[in-house]
């Protein structure tokens, strides 16, 4: 049961992932289509994304097997809206390369918290303090400190604490099957991961990514 959960988890995982780069290339091709888009508002965009984050986080155990899956479907399209300009900004070679680094690295955590026999349970309440503290010096920086230093040191933490959530999140789907069905089990543990690799890619593509000028 435990190699068929996780290989559902990694089917959605890859569901998603396609749908968001999918979905962003397309709509990077369309300019006029993506200023009508973005015309919106990238706030509105965002608060989507948290509403659909939170959901899923806080309502996991009601929503049905089809619900899980829509909400993770339209949440890999409305990220795919925000990719659309990582298409204009950066030169494909530098969203592949980026794209390749952060899947090795994935993948190597990714393996140890499914091999791993420890307990790291403990870790997840580590992880989400240092995301929260992030967050809210990310926040002051952006409106009273502007510190370029202090937003290279972010983005590093941030990686950090990404690639830690890797071996939580995989370690965790093992206790996610015993309150919810194998099916929503493995589509939350994908969004889980998800999360994990998108902001792990966007992180190393704002260090590492060459601009297309």
């Amino acid at each position: 049961m435990e190699n068929r959960i996780y290989s559902k988890m990694f089917s959605w995982l890859f569901i998603g992932l396609l749908i968001t780069f999918i979905s962003g290339y397309c709509l990077s091709l369309n300019q006029v289509l993506l200023m009508q888009v973005l015309a919106i508002g990238v706030i509105p965009i965002i608060v989507i994304e948290l509403v659909i984050a939170f959901a899923m986080g806080l309502f996991i155990k009601k929503l049905s097997p089809f619900m899980t899956k829509l909400f993770y479907i339209l949440y890999s399209i409305v990220t795919g809206i925000t990719f659309s300009t990582i298409f204009l900004t950066y030169e494909m070679k530098s969203i592949i390369m980026v794209f390749l680094v952060t899947a090795v690295l994935f993948g190597a955590l990714a393996l140890y918290g499914y091999k791993t026999k420890k307990d790291i349970t403990k870790i997840g309440t580590i992880l989400f303090v240092m995301l929260i503290a992030s967050l809210i010096v990310s926040l002051l920086n952006i409106f009273i400190f502007r510190s370029s230093s202090l937003e290279l040191g972010l983005s590093i933490l941030c990686i950090v604490v990404f690639l830690g959530y890797v071996i939580y999140d995989m370690n965790n789907i093992k206790y996610l099957v015993n309150v919810m069905d194998e099916d929503k089990a493995a589509v939350y543990g994908a969004f889980q991961l998800y999360l994990d690799f998108i902001n792990i890619f966007i992180r190393l593509l704002e260090l590492f990514g060459k601009r297309d000028d």
